[in-house]
């Protein structure tokens, strides 16, 4: 099993079904797999915050969520962090694919990394950098279990050290 299978088996175990995407290179592996499986519900959010909302409402209907959003998206997500997940105890799990390190060739990527980390602590919202595909199935099982118990939003970044980064970067730095 390859890192993207793992985590959408732990997914599957934690019965998150509803999965809110905006499109990314890395997260690609995820997202194949979600719209394949007839498991998942997925939708496609135009933004971050759409996608947070939009698991919010799921969460208040019973059904456990997701939100896919890659580094420059997270830009976006503080808000309706603040002003929803977090005060209304949703335990949204995010996943963001890491960009701006290692490489990236987008600016833009680059400074949103630098404040990511730093917003969700402010937030207190729990969060986990996953580089190693050996752990990544404890981390993600143990981490959503305690987002429901504790009814806190979770995020996962997904280090290009686990997923090998962006390959349109890769290609424009190989040319």
């Amino acid at each position: 099993m390859n890192w993207s299978d793992t985590f959408l088996d732990v997914l599957k175990k934690n019965d998150v079904r509803l999965i809110s995407y905006v499109p990314d290179n890395v997260l690609t592996p995820l997202i194949k797999g979600v719209t394949a499986d007839n498991y998942f519900i997925s939708v496609n959010a135009t933004r971050e915050d759409e996608a947070m909302g939009i698991v919010a409402g799921a969460w208040m209907g019973g059904m456990k969520g997701a939100v896919m959003m890659q580094t420059s998206g997270f830009a976006v997500a503080p808000n309706a962090l603040a002003s929803l997940l977090v005060p209304f105890q949703i335990p949204a799990i995010l996943v963001i694919s890491e960009r701006g390190t290692l490489g990236e060739f987008n600016i833009g990527q680059v400074a949103v990394a630098k404040i990511m980390r730093p917003i969700l602590d402010t937030l207190s919202v729990e969060h986990h950098t996953l580089t190693d595909e050996a752990k990544l199935g404890f981390i993600v099982d143990s981490s959503i279990k305690q987002a429901v118990t504790t009814q806190s939003p979770v995020a996962f970044i997904l280090s290009p050290l686990l997923t090998g980064g962006n390959p349109v970067a890769h290609a424009k730095l190989s040319a």
